[in-house]
């Protein structure tokens, strides 16, 4: 029996350096050292009297995409993330929309298309430290709900998925 088993570089994850207007999607590649991903599910549980178990919920999420990366002054995306903590951006200023592509899950045409999900996040950098080469490390913690779409790999865009 084969088992097609979804390995780490089969999920790319693209940061917008642009605007909303005019996006600019980088690859969140070289640099990172790790890029994960933690739904957060918040539950509620609630025990009836007549009942031996509690029953529970999921009520919301809570994502956050922890990260790590060696600042490379190069990379777009590593360097915006750097930005938020040296200006100390808060609010807005702190966004990004941010998109991760499942590589897996190619779209009907077999063309560069795949299934992703965009979210907006607010960058929460931690850390800024290192002996021999700076790192950083943080969450991009999740802004309101994610949007399922598509994006493409050539071109660089995420289109929304039809309500």
């Amino acid at each position: 029996m084969s088992r097609d088993i979804v390995r780490r570089y089969r999920i790319a994850d693209y940061l917008n350096v642009g605007t909303s207007d005019s996006p600019e999607y980088v690859l969140m590649g070289t640099g990172f050292t790790s890029l994960n991903e933690q739904p957060g599910a918040q539950t509620e549980s609630v025990q009836y009297v007549n009942e031996v178990s509690a029953t529970s919920s999921v009520e919301s999420y809570q994502t956050a995409f922890p990260f790590e990366a060696e600042h490379v002054i190069d990379e777009k995306a590593v360097d915006a993330l750097y930005t938020v903590a040296r200006n100390h951006y808060v609010g807005s200023d702190a966004e990004f929309e941010y998109v991760r592509v499942e590589l897996w899950n190619s779209v009907k045409d077999g063309g560069t298309s795949y299934e992703a999900r965009k979210f907006i996040v607010a960058a929460e950098v931690s850390d800024y430290q290192g002996t021999a080469k700076q790192t950083l490390s943080g969450n991009l913690n999740a802004v309101g709900d994610p949007v399922l779409g598509t994006f493409d790999t050539s071109t660089l865009a995420f289109t929304e998925a039809a309500a």
